[in-house]
């Protein structure tokens, strides 16, 4: 994990204003330690110590929800792998005595435990649904539904840390696991702030850049903030990305008087002891506070862009990865580009005869002035070319317009398939210096230009157009204005129809673009696209 990511630990509490300018606003996790050891509720509520007896006398009659589990100790965040059940506070505080009686709960194991504690939380729930409970995000305060705390009696135990003072709550809530448990990955729309009361925690952060190996659910379903991916056993076959799972986190552990700020968007999965006791801060973001909703659409399309201008980008970097693993780097190596300083004065003078547009286009040796890695790549992509022509019965003098007919302007490529990773042309462009590649197409011009044009209209592929242009950006930067003009001049001079020439590089890099947009959707949003509609 990038280091910048990596939770900063505080042995004193910062002040407001440190925590508002230096802390939050870096979007990275803090932990302080012992930041709130004064607090009361760190010995009333000590479930070793006479605390159930005191939290079911103070708040014994309130009747609250559990999350009621399908899946053991283990606490998905999808709808369909718990339901919440109504059950009152000293029902299950009665249960947690019963757990701690039966047998020493700092060593006991989990299932049969938990059978024990579901059936006696269950008593008079008439429900014959086997299952685990945790009383999660049970409400001491919340601004948006004030009557609705049914913990509220017990904010007098604790006290709200020194360095939020500056902001605006949105919720206060209570966390009390009897047994071992374990919650599912998923993120929170609000900045987090984790206070161990009781117990120990250990959790496990994710920033929101590892979302692709998290496999978020679909940005449209129920639990659209959780994980797909099974926190016990990931099925590397169902989402092979998840390998890297682990090499993305970081792991903290919290005990009581600990305090841990988890930012918004931060992927987090908590692992609770037995008879474990929390309390989280929620308020949002200044970010997420001052995004005004005319501006969202705006918003949502900038990010997408980026993430896209990214992600295709990555692919490009993937694919030479994939190359290079399958052939043993021997494929790569030998377009390893051309270097000046092993040339010589006749590296010199080539690049000098390149930075003139005039004299490439009037003098007839460009081919011979090639280095031998330049003569390398013309033969290798002439070779190509025909190669492809022959075997599709096409004539090397065809026009524009007849190769334009045989090309799908639409085709779209998916990024695994062997055509692309292994796509020759698109491979050869990759490792070629862009001053190189403009003097091995100029070459092309002036000495096989039906082959450069059967090249562009129908060998191009997607990675292959966007390869391309970026290649052609490169070289707009190491070359003046006259310069770009006279080479596009001679490039596009070799097309027929020069319109139908760009028209087919920007489908393909579109198609490219496509690609990676489905990619984005997919990692991101967990959203899975078909081909574009024509």
């Amino acid at each position: 994990m990038d280091s910048s990511l990596l939770a900063r630990r505080f042995d004193e509490r910062p002040s407001p204003a440190d925590f508002s300018s230096k802390i939050e606003p870096t979007n990275v996790p803090a932990v302080f330690h012992g930041a709130v050891k004064e607090w009361r509720a760190i010995t009333r509520w000590n479930p070793f110590d006479g605390g159930l007896d005191y939290l079911e006398e103070r708040a014994g009659s309130a009747v609250l929800e559990a999350m009621l589990s399908r899946s053991g100790h283990v606490f998905y965040g999808d709808i369909r792998s718990h339901e919440r059940v109504p059950i009152s506070f000293s029902t299950f505080i009665t249960s947690c005595k019963k757990f701690l009686q039966t047998s020493d709960a700092r060593s006991t194991s989990a299932p049969p435990a938990m059978s024990l504690a579901t059936s006696a939380c269950l008593e008079d729930a008439s429900s014959d649904i086997l299952g685990e409970l945790y009383v999660a995000q049970v409400p001491i305060l919340n601004l948006e539904d004030k009557e609705r705390c049914p913990l509220r009696i017990l904010a007098e135990d604790i006290q709200t840390p020194i360095f939020l003072q500056t902001s605006t709550l949105a919720s206060i809530n209570f966390w009390m696991n009897m047994a071992k448990s374990r919650s599912s990955t998923h993120y929170d729309p609000h900045h987090n702030l984790l206070c161990m009361v009781s117990g120990c925690k250990k959790v496990i952060l994710w920033p929101p850049s590892a979302c692709p190996i998290l496999y978020p659910m679909a940005v449209y379903g129920e639990a659209s903030n959780h994980s797909a991916v099974s926190i016990e056993k990931p099925d590397l076959s169902l989402h092979p990305r998840a390998v890297h799972y682990e090499e993305s986190s970081q792991k903290i552990i919290l005990r009581p008087g600990d305090v841990l700020f988890i930012p918004e968007g931060w992927f987090h999965q908590v692992d609770s002891d037995d008879l474990t006791i929390a309390v989280n801060f929620w308020w949002k973001s200044d970010m997420m506070s001052n995004m005004v909703e005319h501006m969202d659409a705006y918003y949502l399309r900038r990010i997408l862009n980026r993430l896209v201008a990214k992600e295709m980008v990555s692919i490009i970097l993937r694919q030479n990865q994939t190359l290079h693993e399958q052939t043993g780097g021997s494929s790569m190596e030998k377009y390893q580009p051309c270097s000046e300083a092993t040339e010589g004065n006749h590296g010199s003078d080539h690049y000098k005869l390149r930075d003139n547009p005039k004299e490439n286009g009037k003098s007839n040796g460009i081919l011979q002035q090639l280095e031998p890695c330049g003569l390398d790549m013309v033969h290798e992509l002439v070779s190509l070319v025909h190669d492809a022509m022959n075997s599709n019965n096409l004539n090397q003098a065809s026009t524009s317009k007849d190769l334009i007919d045989t090309t799908d302007k639409n085709k779209n490529v998916e990024e695994s398939s062997p055509m692309l990773v292994n796509d020759r042309i698109a491979n050869i462009l990759s490792t070629v210096e862009p001053l190189i590649l403009r003097s091995i197409l100029l070459a092309m011009v002036q000495n096989f230009p039906r082959t450069l044009e059967a090249l562009i209209l129908y060998m191009l592929s997607p990675k292959g157009a966007e390869v391309l242009t970026r290649k052609f950006d490169e070289m707009d930067q190491q070359t003046n204005k006259e310069a770009q003009a006279e080479f596009y001049r001679l490039f596009y001079s070799v097309f027929d129809d020069q319109f139908a020439a760009m028209d087919v590089i920007l489908n393909g890099k579109e198609s490219f673009a496509f690609q990676a947009f489905k990619n984005v959707l997919d990692n991101y949003a967990g959203v899975h696209l078909g081909r574009p509609n024509k």
